[in-house]
């Protein structure tokens, strides 16, 4: 149900105060005290009893949950947190409530808890919502805590976007949730004199109760008059409980690959295994995204077949309101869901030079050729930059003035990528991984063919915490989805293989979590029982470099008005309440401003540095701004922004691991500027672009603000947080950490295919470079002996 991980983290921040706070509403003739969340529209509201009740009437209360149907299942926690509190959990299942009480000690699936007795008052299904009132009796004291009812206690809510395994089991087990909050909820001004007479208000009831006996399930029905009463007694000693998965149908039976992370590189892998005949499960951590996937997340403007994940022009509204499709404990916006990265980004999509597979940029002889591999890729996924279906380009004022910016220092105008290799001194409209008007990437070609084919299983919401390991030989991997294995254990065949695509913060936190990796690390992970208890004996450990010697293409933002350009209102109200053509449009032929992301124009050229290295510096424009910060007047309907990039030839590196003995994953060094001459280059580059200012009538730079600072204190005072560009590369890079053939060194079947392998920073957005290298490691992969 909740992630313990993730409550324990947010709730020693909460404090005495909460962002959030219950208020007073009436629902089907009840006033409720509780909280209308706003971002998923769910409503948790609850009565109690007057406070002169005594006896068992003082031990329980009226509880309410109303949700959108897109909410699969939801839940509370009476105490705030997952562990040693009472927690209930409720979902539709055809016209009815499914519920149960839950109670859980530690990371582990919450059972049926013996005590409480939670009865239906009134319970609804439509085609928009699901709503659930009902009766929770002995509810206010459970093992170990208890409920303050005339105070203001913190309450916790969780949502999930996947169905529980066996719906029409209240004792079913069910995947993690998507999200969860805090409340306070003020029990003070939750009593009613009317408790009596809205108990009486409901004409049907089902009722849960549970036992400490032995017996399985027993269900009596019983008819009368008014009501119809199904009472369910559940073991708490032992439970048996048949599932299905949240993909196709998949068994604790063994797999020759099991890959691990639906991002590019796991897509790549799973797709070409499958395609040789290989049976694989792929475990995602995360949930569906586009529509094909079993997304339904669309905007309120737009059908559910056009999710926000389909739908390009959705790009900026990934960075707000909530954003449950990135990983929680990662200190970076790591997307869990399936497609990783790709389903949220911007769709840059760049065709990997020469360069970028070079021995200079750390790559083995073997992989320089990598122009096959990279054919393989673009012949799925070519790219576009006019990605409507009308073939027409929109919001492209940024253009001409690009144009007269850099043509007269020497820029040449080219489709981008027509020539990868010529990245000096260029510039072009963005090209895209979209395709039909709508996002494509690595899910609607490799993912796509691969669930054709019946070798290939698939489960979301599955979370590898380690591979188990006999020495070098890795026998299977560990998860939290006790519908795939015992206690979430699934095997490979005698020769079968793992495949860790877990990218670049999520690999080797595997890693570590399986006693492979600097100690340090590792001595994290045995402070931790629960991890711990996965480790290998301590003789078995394998000291490897992960997580060392990390890239990211350090930005900096520069921010520009002219009074040709149309900012598109900063992108704010393109989810909720866009323009009304443009939306029209767009549902109608996928074609217009949503057909496309925000980046409009990009531009590269060569810098040398004082070490004599030269280094690649992108320029990606957009409509719209980030942070401005000036004293200048402006209007912000023409406000443009530059990011510049500095990419291949950069030397500076970072670290990354695990923050502290609760598992969660950061940046532990920072990669940006830690060779000085990096920030020299970037500052030269910068300079060039700001220099050209006055190649533009009307063109004004308002960020930096030159009239209260310069360029290089403006670059000395940027918050390393935003230097960050979420490239990042290097993690567990060939040759260190993984061998010519993506084998983990000094074992016989753990390969890695993600972006950590990659040795250096490719010349621009990585995502073209990682589906090529995906290509070739699979195929060196499959080439190797001894495999399944």
């Amino acid at each position: 149900m909740v992630s313990i991980r993730s409550l324990f983290a947010v709730l020693p921040l909460l404090g005495a105060a909460l962002a959030q706070s219950s208020t007073s509403y009436t629902d089907s003739g009840i006033t409720f005290q509780g909280l209308q969340e706003p971002t998923h529209g769910v409503n948790y509201g609850f009565v109690f009893p007057p406070t002169t009740a005594t006896g068992a009437t003082a031990q329980e209360f009226i509880g309410e949950i109303v949700a959108p149907v897109n909410i699969k299942w939801a839940g509370l926690a009476l105490g705030g947190q997952m562990a040693n509190n009472l927690l209930i959990v409720a979902w539709p299942n055809n016209n009815q409530i499914v519920f149960s009480p839950r109670y859980a000690t530690d990371y582990i699936q919450p059972v049926v808890y013996a005590g409480p007795t939670i009865t239906t008052l009134q319970s609804s299904v439509n085609s928009t919502y699901w709503k659930w009132i009902f009766r929770c009796q002995n509810c206010t004291t459970w093992q170990g805590g208890s409920l303050n009812t005339n105070g203001g206690p913190v309450f916790a809510w969780v949502v999930a976007f996947s169905q529980v395994f066996t719906p029409s089991s209240a004792s079913s087990n069910f995947n993690e949730h998507d999200d969860f909050g805090f409340w306070g909820e003020i029990t003070q001004n939750a009593h009613s004199n009317n408790y009596n007479s809205y108990l009486t208000g409901g004409s049907s009831s089902t009722t849960t109760t549970t036992s400490t006996s032995k017996s399985t399930t027993t269900t009596t029905t019983t008819s009368t008059s008014k009501s119809t009463t199904t009472t369910t007694t559940t073991s708490t000693t032992k439970t048996t409980t048949s599932t299905t998965s949240t993909g196709p149908t998949v068994s604790a039976t063994p797999y020759d690959y099991i890959v691990v992370g639906g991002g590019p590189g796991g897509l790549v892998a799973a797709d070409r295994l499958t395609q040789n005949g290989k049976n694989v499960l792929l475990l995602e951590r995360g949930g569906p995204s586009t529509a094909e996937t079993g997304g339904n997340d669309a905007p309120p403007w737009a059908p559910s077949s056009l999710t926000r994940f389909d739908i390009p022009g959705e790009f900026q509204a990934m960075f707000s309101g909530n954003t449950y499709w990135f990983c929680r404990d990662v200190a970076s916006f790591a997307g869990c869901l399936i497609g990783g990265g790709t389903s949220i980004n911007g769709g840059l999509y760049w065709y990997p030079t020469d360069d970028d597979f070079s021995t200079a940029r750390g790559w083995p002889s073997s992989w320089t050729n990598h122009r096959p591999y990279t054919s393989l890729v673009t012949a799925r996924l070519p790219s576009t930059d006019a990605p409507g279906t009308d073939g027409k380009r929109y919001l492209e004022q940024t253009f001409p003035v690009i144009q007269q910016m850099l043509t007269p220092l020497g820029y040449s105008n080219i489709t981008i990528n027509s020539n990868p290799d010529q990245k000096d001194h260029v510039y072009g409209y963005s090209a895209y991984n979209f395709q039909g008007g709508k996002r494509a990437g690595p899910v609607a070609t490799y993912f796509r063919s691969a669930k054709t084919r019946s070798n290939f299983k698939y489960a979301y919401w599955t979370y590898v915490s380690a591979v188990q390991r006999n020495g070098a030989q890795i026998t299977g991997v560990y998860t939290n989805n006790t519908a795939l294995g015992p206690n979430g254990f699934i095997p490979l065949t005698a020769k079968g293989r793992v495949i860790l695509s877990a990218g670049s913060f999520g690999t080797p936190r595997i890693l570590f979590q399986s006693g492979i990796g600097p100690s340090d690390m590792i001595s994290l992970v045995e402070q931790n029982p629960t991890a711990a208890a996965l480790l290998p004996p301590s003789s078995q450990y394998i000291n490897l470099p992960a997580g060392e010697n990390v890239q990211d293409n350090p930005s900096i933002n520069l921010m520009f008005t002219h009074p040709s350009i149309d900012a598109y209102d900063n992108w704010a109200p393109i989810f909720a309440n866009p323009r009304p053509a443009d939306a029209a449009q767009y549902i109608q032929s996928q074609s217009g401003v949503f057909a496309g992301s925000s980046p409009k124009v990009n531009f590269w050229t060569a810098l040398g540095g004082s070490d004599g290295k030269t280094r690649y510096m992108q320029g990606t424009v957009r409509p719209g701004f980030d942070s401005v910060t000036t004293t200048q007047t402006y209007n912000a309907s023409q406000v443009f922004s530059i990011t510049l990039y500095l990419s291949t030839g950069i030397t500076s590196r970072g670290r990354i691991g695990l923050t502290s003995s609760q598992l969660g994953v950061g940046i532990l060094t920072g990669p940006w500027f830690t060779d000085p001459v990096d920030k020299a280059v970037l500052t030269q580059g910068a300079q060039t672009i700001i220099n050209a200012v006055g190649n533009v009538p009307g063109l004004k730079l308002i960020t930096p603000d030159l009239t209260s600072t310069n360029l290089n204190d403006y670059i000395n005072n940027y918050p390393p947080s935003n230097l960050n560009s979420n490239h990042w590369v290097g993690a567990c890079q060939i040759g260190a950490v993984v061998d010519a053939n993506v084998k983990v060194l000094n074992t016989n079947n753990l390969f890695i295919i993600d972006a950590s392998i990659i040795p250096a920073m490719p010349t621009g957005n990585p995502q073209g470079a990682l589906m090529s290298a995906a290509e070739q490691a699979i195929a060196k992969v499959l080439a190797l002996a001894g495999g399944p």
